[in-house]
């Protein structure tokens, strides 16, 4: 069974992609994961990718799907594959469902996290980090016991350059015009299911299970 999971910046596609690989046994192939494993295997495609990524350019869609699909075809996972971050626009779409059916396979499902924009700035220009641990405290959702403070170490709490709001908005737009479109694309082929991103996590993750179990094949 393959799988696209896709939704705004912070609407909580990784966590829910982890979920579904611990439910079901999924491989989770994230575009960006899969392209820097290719390039650290040293493979043809690999160096081909390398050149393209050291010289600061996008990674043609071409080499992306060739690199994608080879991951697709090539799985072990019985359960199947779940795609994160790929496509991201209606050409990388078209040309990953003409690959895919030239190997006699397709994608089976779309699940389309919805956030609405007001709410995926408030979690993502809310969120803090600690320099030396990493770890994410949420000024509202996951504040930390003293305001500003790690738990753990007590460095003051920074907010990452990309978790401004100017910037998450400039992501949420480039999302709106380049990847939206992928929804009328897919509900088009009977395959999008929309999934309420609002609710906690736990809710949204039981949403999605019951959606997987009842479109894997019989």
């Amino acid at each position: 069974m393959n799988i696209i999971l896709f939704g705004p910046p912070g609407a909580g596609k990784g966590t829910q992609a982890t979920r579904l690989v611990e439910q079901f046994g999924f491989e989770h192939l994230s575009s960006g994961d899969v392209l820097r494993a290719e390039r650290a295997a040293g493979t043809k495609l690999g160096q081909d990718v390398t050149a393209y990524m050291d010289a600061g350019q996008l990674v043609p869609d071409e080499l992306v799907i060739e690199v994608i699909l080879g991951r697709v075809l090539n799985s072990e996972a019985e359960a199947g594959v779940l795609l994160d971050g790929f496509p991201r626009t209606l050409p990388q779409a078209a040309q990953l469902d003409e690959a895919l059916e030239k190997a006699d396979s397709r994608v089976d499902l779309v699940l389309s996290i919805q956030v609405p924009d007001e709410l995926i700035v408030e979690r993502i220009t809310g969120r803090r980090m600690s320099p030396s641990t990493g770890k994410i405290y949420h000024v509202k959702y996951l504040p930390p016991q003293r305001e500003g403070v790690c738990d753990e170490t007590g460095e003051p709490l920074v907010q990452r350059p990309d978790d401004t709001e100017e910037v998450v908005k400039q992501r949420l737009n480039a999302y709106h015009e380049q990847t939206e479109p992928l929804e009328d694309y897919y509900r088009s082929r009977g395959v999008l299911v929309e999934v309420e991103g609002t609710q906690d996590i736990e809710q949204i993750a039981d949403r999605i299970g019951q959606i997987v179990r009842d479109r894997r094949p019989k």
